[in-house]
C-alpha cells in the first residue's frame, strides 16, 4: 500500500497480515537456531585451539578464560622437524593430480559412452552406473593387496592411479548427463568438416563442458583434500604425509593426545579448502544446475 504526502512523496507502508509476518519471524529464528547447530562444532574447535590442553577436557565454557597462541606457534613449527609447508605441499600434490585425474579420465569415458555408439555401449554403462552402489571399503583389501605385490606402498600412486581410471562413477554420470544438453549437431558439422572423435570432444565439446569441469575439479580436490582413510593405509614415511594423516600422529602409541595442537592444525588445513570454495562457488552451482536439468 503506497500513500502521497502533502509534498507529493510516495511512502510504501507493509501491510501484510499479522498471520504472515508471525510466520516469516518464525522461519527466520529457525533458520539462525538451525545454523548455531551447523556451526557450533566449528566454534568449538576454534575455541579449543586457544585453550590449554588441560581445559579442553576440563573447562565446560565454550570460549577459553585465557587465550594461548602457543598451539598456533608450534603448528606452524611443524612436526618431527618436518616444517608445516611440507604437509600442505604433500596434501595439494595429491589434491591436484587427482583432479587433472577426474576431469581427464572421467571426460573422455562420459563422451565414450554418452555420445558414440558401439556394441555392448548400454551394458559398459550400467556397470558404470552399478559401482557407485559398491562400497569402497570392499576393494581396499584387494587393492591393498595388487599395490603391496606392486611396491607402491608409502607413494603416492595408490592415491591417485584410480582417478586416471575413471573409477569415480558419480563424475562420469554427471558429465553423461552434462553432455545430453549439447546438441549431437555439433559432433555431426564438425564430421562433416572432417574433424575425428579427439577433435570433436577437445575442440567442442570440453569448452562446452566448462561448468561439469568446474563442478568436478571442487568436489574432487575436496575430498582428496580431506581424505585419511588412504594415505593412513598406504602411507607410512612422515615426509609424505598430507595434512589430514599428520593429524594422527598428534596421538602416540603410550595414548596422549595434544588436543590443542590438532584443534590448531585442523583450523590451518581448513583455510585452502573453504578458500577453493569460496572462489569457485558460483561455478559449482551452476554446474549442478545445469547437470541437473539438462538430458
Amino acid at each position: 500500500m503506497t500513500t502521497r504526502t502533502a509534498s507529493g512523496r510516495e511512502i510504501v507502508r507493509n501491510t501484510r497480515p499479522a498471520s504472515q509476518r508471525a510466520r516469516s519471524w518464525a522461519w527466520h529464528l529457525t533458520m539462525l537456531a538451525v545454523l548455531a547447530i551447523v556451526l557450533y562444532p566449528l566454534l568449538w574447535v576454534i575455541a579449543a585451539s586457544l585453550k590449554g590442553n588441560a581445559d579442553i577436557i576440563t573447562d565446560t565454557g565454550l570460549w577459553p578464560e585465557t587465550v594461548t597462541w602457543e598451539h598456533f606457534r608450534s603448528a606452524f613449527d611443524g612436526l618431527a622437524g618436518i616444517p608445516l609447508w611440507r604437509f600442505f605441499w604433500n596434501s595439494f600434490v595429491i589434491a591436484a593430480l587427482s583432479v587433472v585425474g577426474v576431469v581427464a579420465s572421467c571426460s573422455m569415458t562420459a563422451y565414450a559412452l554418452g555420445r558414440l555408439r558401439f556394441p555392448g555401449r548400454t551394458l559398459m554403462l550400467g556397470i558404470v552406473i552399478a559401482t557407485l552402489l559398491l562400497p569402497g571399503q570392499v576393494m581396499l583389501i584387494p587393492q591393498y593387496l595388487i599395490f603391496s605385490e606392486m611396491e607402491l606402498t608409502n607413494s603416492y600412486v595408490p592415491l591417485v592411479i584410480g582417478k586416471f581410471l575413471a573409477l569415480d562413477a558419480f563424475f562420469v554420470f554427471l558429465y553423461i548427463q552434462f553432455m545430453r544438453g549439447i546438441p549431437r549437431e555439433l559432433d555431426q558439422a564438425a564430421t562433416i568438416d572432417g574433424a575425428g572423435h579427439f577433435r570433436i570432444f577437445f575442440s567442442i565439446l570440453l569448452p562446452l563442458l566448462r561448468p561439469a569441469v568446474i563442478t568436478s575439479s571442487i568436489f574432487t580436490f575436496i575430498w582428496s583434500w580431506n581424505d585419511f582413510l588412504g594415505p593412513l593405509i598406504y602411507l607410512y614415511d612422515m615426509e609424505k604425509f598430507p595434512l589430514p594423516r599428520l593429524l594422527q600422529s598428534y596421538s602416540n602409541s603410550e595414548g596422549v593426545t595434544n588436543w590443542g595442537g590438532m584443534m590448531a592444525m585442523t583450523l590451518l588445513s581448513l583455510v585452502p579448502v573453504v578458500l577453493f570454495f569460496l572462489v569457485f562457488q558460483k561455478f559449482l552451482i551452476r554446474g549442478i544446475a545445469t547437470s541437473g536439468v539438462k538430458g
